[in-house]
């Protein structure tokens, strides 16, 4: 099966590229620079914003399927930042939709935000960058409902896992945790619904899977999650994280503010990823992020 992937030097696109590599899928990776990719199994697109470019290489290839992973996340944005988050997050998905049309792509796999569904709603966006996400799924539906393509969007709140870069809760932990440093944060009320990276490439697996046998266009236009079984508060979870590194951290709870529309309970009306299950608990999760990092 021939797969290309957006956003294939991110953190949970270049875990998904080793899997199904592994997996014995043909990856291909759809790139601002070819440099970048650090899998040699994977072949590689440059994207130059040319859409004729684009298409031929659709038309050559004849993919399965497209794994749309690539997007730019921004927790605020600036007036500045508007073209670059359509730019991003609309245009370039369009372009991949397009493409895929006219190449009679079998399945379309997006990857959604539970930040679309502010305070548990149908559809709030706690920010732009969650609007955007909102409005390439809205576009999608024009290519559906004039393709034989099946469109499929994985929502996922927060990830985390081996050898991951990014400045997210358990890398600010292991840093305060090392330097003694205080920390200053919120209150720590806000319920944490994050996966660990592994159960979360399963999960798209899982999907692809599903997308490749015979009742595959049940899934079309349909909205999954990916959501992880144990919820804990911030600071619930800080003590989890302190017993199973027996560390201690030195935080400040309440120096700072809660954000601006804080997201405070995570999106919970979702259902699954199809025959999707966690395997990893939090305990287990940590411990091993620990251990390898």
């Amino acid at each position: 099966m021939k797969i290309l992937i957006s956003g294939a030097t991110g953190f949970i696109g270049s875990n998904l590229v080793k899997k199904l590599c592994n997996s014995g899928f043909e990856i291909y990776a759809i790139l601002r620079d070819k440099k970048s990719i650090v899998d040699k199994r994977v072949k590689v697109f440059e994207y130059k914003k040319d859409i004729s470019l684009m298409k031929s290489f659709f038309i050559k290839e004849q993919f399965d399927g497209v794994v749309h992973l690539a997007s730019l996340f921004l927790s605020q944005h600036k007036s500045e930042n508007i073209k670059d988050l359509i730019d991003s997050n609309i245009r370039f998905g369009t372009e991949l939709l397009e493409c895929s049309k006219l190449s009679n792509v079998k399945w379309f796999i997006n990857t959604g935000t539970f930040w679309q569904n502010y305070q548990n709603e149908e559809y709030n966006p706690v920010n732009l960058y969650a609007a955007t996400k909102e409005a390439f799924e809205k576009i999608a539906k024009f290519y559906t409902q004039t393709s034989s393509l099946v469109f499929v969007t994985i929502k996922l709140n927060d990830t985390f896992g081996e050898n991951d870069t990014r400045a997210k809760i358990f890398n600010l932990w292991q840093k305060v945790a090392k330097s003694g440093k205080k920390l200053d944060m919120s209150k720590g009320e806000q319920i944490i619904d994050i996966s660990y990276i592994e159960d979360v490439v399963s999960a798209y697996e899982t999907m692809i899977k599903n997308l490749n046998c015979d009742d595959y266009k049940k899934y079309n236009n349909k909205t999954y999650v990916v959501s992880n079984r144990e919820k804990l508060t911030l600071k619930e979870l800080s003590i989890l994280f302190e017993k199973i590194l027996d560390v201690k951290l030195n935080i400040d709870w309440g120096a700072k503010k809660y954000r601006e529309r804080e997201v405070m309970i995570p999106f919970s009306k979702g259902e699954l990823v199809p025959n999707w299950k966690q395997k990893y608990d939090l305990k287990e999760a940590i411990k091993r992020t620990a251990n390898n990092d």
